[in-house]
């Protein structure tokens, strides 16, 4: 009980603790690619642990092949999405989106816990993740939180492909799309990451496809679990989906959450700017590489310094001292 006592003391006199899960939260799907049902739990960590995810179907094998931590380093595959594998050759795809609403909600540690070598698509954006999440709450860790602090430019370019990490305040991220489709066609966003709107503003939007690029898809054993349930397509000069888009722009919306899953594989917050132009998850974690390779381009530092003037992102079930 005393021990008890001191540590919410300690927590208390930490500006911004590491967070992890109140209670386990479960989440049952299918996988964009595989189609393969997925039975997915998300427990709570302790500090410095990070996020990792146990393959349950390997787990017998130890963790030296079940268990694979979600960080850029550990990226095996960037096919329209990202792929994470240990050296044991265990994998788990389309990681992005779950990794997208743990950035977002400021949780820094969980053991995901997963049957299968995919996170459930879900509604194709992160918003399930969110509210499942938040339904069971957040909670503080007896440890500070560290962030990334990115301190000159780091940009990588491939054609008219480009993706930037800059020295900033806060994080913000802005992207531009430009598609040969009369309904996508080219758009423009920029967003802050830290702003309490963030989560409806853009986690919400939904990935999507061209109508004419799913036969080559199948072809390629992709988008086996991709519907009009969890994808929005676009045929021609129009959409699909029955009751249309979420947003007129949710196109470029969704790419911004794909690159903060994707930056998210830093394992830490990250301090500045970043900017994509036609990128994916290939330079997202070419330019993540490339940060962390240049020890000159960055430094860890207390999250505070993150956020100076900034309110809490959310208001989150975190439960009292």
């Amino acid at each position: 009980m005393l021990e008890n006592v001191r540590r919410e003391r300690r927590v208390r006199a930490i500006a911004f603790p590491q967070m992890t899960l109140v209670r386990p939260v479960v989440i049952d799907g299918v996988g964009l690619h595989s189609g393969s049902p997925v039975h997915m739990v998300l427990h709570p960590a302790e500090a410095d642990r990070g996020v990792v995810f146990r393959r349950t179907d390997l787990v017998s094998q130890g963790r030296e092949v079940s268990d694979i931590r979600a960080t850029y380093d550990n990226v095996v595959n960037t096919m329209l999405s990202t792929e994470i594998g240990n050296a044991a050759g265990a994998t788990v795809s389309t990681v992005e989106h779950l990794m997208s609403a743990l950035s977002t909600l400021g949780i820094d540690n969980v053991l995901v816990e997963i049957d299968g070598s995919e996170v459930p698509v879900l509604d194709g954006s992160s918003e399930i993740f969110i509210d499942r999440i938040e339904a069971v709450g957040i909670e503080k860790l007896d440890a500070p939180r560290k962030a990334i602090r990115i301190v000159k430019p780091v940009v990588v370019e491939d054609g008219a492909k480009r993706a930037a990490l800059l020295p900033g305040e806060g994080f913000r991220l802005a992207f531009e799309i430009d598609f040969d489709n009369p309904v996508i066609g080219r758009q423009s966003i920029e967003a802050d990451l830290h702003d309490p709107f963030f989560a409806e503003d853009i986690l919400r939007a939904r990935t999507f496809c061209l109508r004419r690029d799913i036969e080559a898809m199948w072809a390629a054993g992709l988008a086996k679990g991709g519907s009009l349930d969890n994808a929005v397509v676009v045929d021609n000069d129009h959409v699909m989906n029955e009751d249309g888009l979420r947003y007129e722009d949710e196109f470029v919306r969704h790419k911004v959450l794909d690159a903060v899953g994707d930056l998210a594989l830093s394992g830490m917050a990250l301090i500045g700017r970043y900017e994509g132009s036609r990128a994916g998850h290939a330079m997202n974690n070419r330019v993540l590489r490339a940060l962390m390779a240049d020890p000159s381009a960055y430094e860890v530092v207390d999250f505070a310094e993150a956020r100076p003037s900034a309110p809490m992102q959310r208001d989150l079930a975190i439960p009292a001292d």
